[in-house]
């Protein structure tokens, strides 16, 4: 280990020095490596939030210097090695994707930086600064540094502000909203607030109709005669010949919806049907009018409103009928004495193609050794009932057969699945809800049904059935609900061999996995999506979900011949599931990212359920969970599967626990990279039925029961299509002997590929 850990340290130290650009600077030239702002006073007072006017200033000083990673320059270098008589291909390809141009001294323009440095405070109020520089030279590194200093007075405060007196309405609607300004009293002169401002009154006269005006209109003029001391007196006005369309609140006059627009033809027909004031064009009937009014928001004799006007292109995208949606407002002629003008809004609704069809080929390899192609394919049928309806028909094909599998039966195995969603952009529910309850969004409804059938060869043949009726709908941006009323699930064993009653009459626990199930219950799925918000720096999701079923069916049960209560000659299951899905990015910038994840999960069987339905069931290990141990192969607990139970089942159970850690850096184009830290384990909340030990239960010490592992990957993202390829190496492995757990297992990595990113 100590040899390996100084081969290492030698490369590293080879590394550096063949990274060192000394060799390569001018004899004439300083390397130019960066600059500092220091901020000094006049006075004895405070300056307020000094640390944000520092960023603000250091965000002026130009140009940047060459990049540096671990004390070394790898884009200055590959471009010096570039510039050689001879440079070679992997140096030009090298300088291509990672090169950068020296940034000398001589290359900053200091006298330029102070002037800038000088503008920034007195947009501030800190009107007559001064700023000093001073260069730090290196001779002997050949590089440079500058510093600069700026010394600032006491800053102009504000007074009082006031808005000037007149007679148009528009002064009127200004001074209604002028006590939520941003501007206070005691507050030092800054031109960013004034320009804030400025856009808060426009949006503000927007929202009540103001269509023609714009911020620019506005003007501040500030007065320092009233005051010996650096005070001003704040006054806003408007500015001369502004237009007197302007300065008047426009009302929607009618509103024409043009509910099957073709871009390229830029055709419009003279049909169309009179619906709550409104004129709905089209040819042919595309999509009827009463399913689509509920969707637009902008409504005849209204105000002019921007926010309705976005609103409505949102709602009317969400149908997922329509590839564009452009509404444009027209002008009524108005007179310069009118005191409201008119507006004609248009709504020009672009369709997406009625069908589409979309396949995806997967290779597949699972814990049990089995490995095999899967082919999906799936059909959709939009605006089906001329209603914005949507069918999606998908069909899954997959077989699968043992590596290694020597004579153990059940070699290979076939898969089929068939699945029809019927998706109607609206709320069937036998309680009329007002317009109002759902302001963000209209809610969906979703109708399933579908079946999946399983033949493993030489085993057995496991059949189901699933259905379900329910909504989802976003309250606001960035939450999203999903409420499933109702949910059935039903599985049958079937075709069984006599191997296989063999195993499961000697395995209970594998037994109940196979046991006929039926589950009729109530799903419901919250989300909170702050990712969506590209530019901010400290983002979040969760992800909670709540399961429960049987409590329905057991009004009508009646025991059965098992001891269990049936309702149609089926045992149902009865149980609760709760599991919620954290993850926080701390966003670094330039592409980097530190991304977290927590996950816990937990559910109980009740009643006529003594554990949980295998497909209820929690299972950890594989590309989206703990990377370093394939999938569903964790677990639970210490517990350790036979040789010949392996091939058969999965490792779960009722309870899961993963935490994740990981870093995300740009390597070149699209191509990134990232190192991860996974942790987590499944257990079961009772102890193992099987052999009558505690492994696999969960305790007090489930700390030490976890699986973790480390690795590095590489992620090809083109515009957010993202392939993912991960290498990964236990470190703690629960399956091993207490004591013997920490196995720094590198030499048996755990390689993993999926589509997008894990959390």
């Amino acid at each position: 280990m100590r040899i390996k850990i100084q081969i290492f340290i030698i490369s590293l130290f080879t590394l550096f020095q063949a990274c060192s650009v000394e060799k390569f600077i001018p004899e004439d030239e300083l390397l130019y490596t960066g600059a500092e702002v220091n901020i000094t006073s006049d006075s004895t007072s405070a300056i307020k939030n000094k640390s944000g006017l520092k960023n603000e200033l250091t965000n002026v000083l130009r140009p940047e210097p060459n990049t540096k990673i671990l004390g070394m320059r790898p884009g200055l270098y590959f471009h010096y090695k570039a510039q050689k008589e001879n440079p070679g291909f992997i140096n030009k390809f090298l300088n291509k994707k990672l090169g950068e141009p020296p940034v000398y001294l001589s290359d900053v323009n200091i006298n330029n930086t102070e002037d800038l440095l000088l503008n920034r405070l007195e947009n501030r109020g800190f009107f007559y600064s001064r700023v000093k520089s001073d260069q730090l030279r290196n001779e002997e590194a050949k590089t440079a540094r500058v510093s600069y200093e700026a010394i600032l007075p006491d800053p102009y405060t504000m007074a009082t502000y006031q808005l000037d007196t007149d007679t148009l309405q528009v002064y009127r609607a200004i001074k209604k909203n002028l006590d939520k300004s941003l501007l206070k009293e005691g507050m030092r002169f800054d031109l960013p607030e004034l320009k804030l401002e400025r856009e808060r009154i426009d949006n503000n006269l927007k929202a009540k109709g103001y269509y023609n005006f714009n911020p620019g209109f506005l003007i501040f003029e500030a007065d320092t005669n009233q005051y010996d001391k650096k005070k001003f007196d704040l006054f806003l006005r408007l500015k001369k010949d502004v237009p007197s369309k302007s300065v008047i609140p426009y009302r929607i006059s009618n509103v024409n919806v043009y509910a099957n627009y073709n871009v390229d033809e830029d055709s419009l027909t003279k049909n169309y049907e009179r619906l709550e004031d409104k004129n709905y064009f089209q040819e042919d009937l595309f999509f009827k009018p009463k399913y689509l009014d509920p969707y637009i928001l902008i409504e005849t004799g209204d105000n002019y409103s921007p926010s309705k006007s976005r609103n409505t292109s949102r709602r009317l995208g969400s149908i997922g009928a329509y590839k564009f949606v452009n509404i444009r407002y027209d002008e009524i002629d108005t007179l310069a004495a009118d005191s409201t003008g008119l507006l004609e809004a248009n709504i020009f609704l672009s369709p997406l193609k009625k069908r589409a069809i979309k396949a995806e080929l997967q290779a597949v390899t699972k814990s049990n050794n089995f490995a095999g192609p899967h082919l999906a394919l799936t059909f959709s049928n939009r605006n089906l009932f001329k209603g914005g309806e949507r069918l999606d028909i998908s069909a899954n094909f997959g077989y699968e057969f043992q590596l290694g599998s020597g004579g153990i039966p059940g070699r290979n195995s076939l898969q089929f699945g068939l699945s029809n969603d019927l998706i109607i952009p609206r709320l069937l529910f036998p309680i009329q809800f007002n317009t109002n309850f759902f302001k963000y969004d209209i809610p969906k409804t979703r109708i399933s049904l579908g079946g999946d059938y399983l033949r493993r060869s030489q085993l057995f043949t496991l059949s189901s059935l699933n259905s379900a009726f329910g909504y989802f709908w976003n309250a606001y941006r960035y939450v999203t609900h999903e409420l499933n009323p109702i949910n059935l699930n039903f599985v049958r064993l079937s075709n069984t061999s006599p191997e296989f009653d063999d195993i499961l009459t000697e395995n209970p626990f594998l037994q109940s996995s196979f046991e006929q199930e039926f589950i009729a219950g109530l799903t419901y799925t919250f989300i909170y999506n702050g990712m969506i918000d590209a530019a901010k720096k400290h983002v979040f999701f969760l992800n909670s979900n709540f399961d429960i079923a049987g409590n329905s069916m057991s009004l009508f049960g009646s025991p059965g011949a098992e001891g269990k209560d049936e309702v149609l000659g089926l045992n149902y299951a009865q149980y609760a599931k709760l599991d919620m899905d954290f993850r926080y990015h701390l966003r670094l910038g330039n592409g980097h990212v530190l991304a977290t994840r927590l996950f816990g999960g937990y559910g109980i069987p009740y009643g006529n359920s003594e554990v949980m339905p295998f497909s209820k069931q929690y299972f950890s290990g594989g590309p989206y969970s703990v990377r370093a141990f394939r999938t569903r192969s964790l677990g639970p607990g210490t517990y350790v599967p036979s040789s010949d139970d392996s091939v058969y089942r999965d490792q779960s159970g009722n309870i899961r626990f993963e935490a994740n850690a990981e870093y995300r850096f740009p390597i070149i184009t699209y191509l990134n990279g990232a190192f991860f830290v996974d942790a987590g384990n499944v257990w079961n909340s009772k102890r193992n039925i099987e052999t009558g030990s505690e492994a696999g239960q969960f305790q007090s010490d489930f700390i030490t029961e976890l699986g973790i592992g480390t690795g590095a990957g590489l992620r090809i993202d083109i515009q957010s299509f993202v392939l993912r390829f991960d290498l990964a190496f236990p470190l703690h492995d629960p399956n091993q002997p207490l004591g013997s757990r920490w196995v720094n297992d590198f030499g048996s990595p755990v390689f993993n590929f999926a589509i997008g990113y894990p959390f």
